[in-house]
Parts: C-alpha cells; structure tokens; sequence
C-alpha cells in the first residue's frame, strides 16, 4: 500500500507498510520530504481507511 504525494515543487510516493517509508522523489526537498512524511504519519489511518474504500478488494 502507497500514496502519492503531490506538490508544486515535484512530487513523491511513499510505502505506508509495513513501515512508512519514501519510495521515489521527484523534485522536493528534503525539508519538502520531512514534512510529507510528518502529514502522512500523522495521517495515517485516514489515508488506509480511504485507501481500502477505493479498493475494496
């Protein structure tokens, strides 16, 4: 399981198991990639839960 993380400057996809964890960088900082990281740990179960509404299977 994965999210994609979208901003101005690039972008950034990031494995959510077993560990949170960045997959690829394209164009941000790492500052940028701190603070994506930070969100998406702080976000995690919301972003599972719509993760397994989209695809239920």
């Amino acid at each position: 399981m994965h999210v994609h993380v979208y901003h101005e400057n690039g972008e950034a996809k990031f494995w959510l198991e077993p560990v949170i964890k960045l997959a690829q960088n394209f164009g941000l900082s790492t500052r940028e990639l701190k603070e994506v990281e930070k969100l998406v740990n702080s976000h995690q179960q919301e972003i599972t839960n719509a993760w397994h509404k989209h695809f239920p299977n």
